[in-house]
């Protein structure tokens, strides 16, 4: 088994769900692809700071043929 992640790791992802959820609250529900180049940093940190809002039920994710969305839950 693998160690724990650094707690430095854990608040960078944390740091980025914000970033995420103040994206998707300016600007509203967008691809996948197109909140990583809104974000500008990269893909899988995006999608671990999206992992962490689904987690908390903060965002909502569909997925619409080849693209996933990803929109805030009021």
């Amino acid at each position: 088994m693998s160690a724990p992640p650094s707690v430095s790791c854990v608040a960078q992802i944390g740091e980025m769900a914000g970033v995420v959820w103040r994206t998707l609250d300016a600007n509203g529900a967008m691809s996948l692809t197109k909140l990583v180049k809104s974000i500008g940093q990269p893909r899988d940190m995006v999608m671990q700071a999206v992992g962490w809002l689904a987690r908390e039920d903060k965002v909502w994710i569909e997925d619409q043929g080849r693209s996933r969305i990803i929109s805030l839950r009021h």
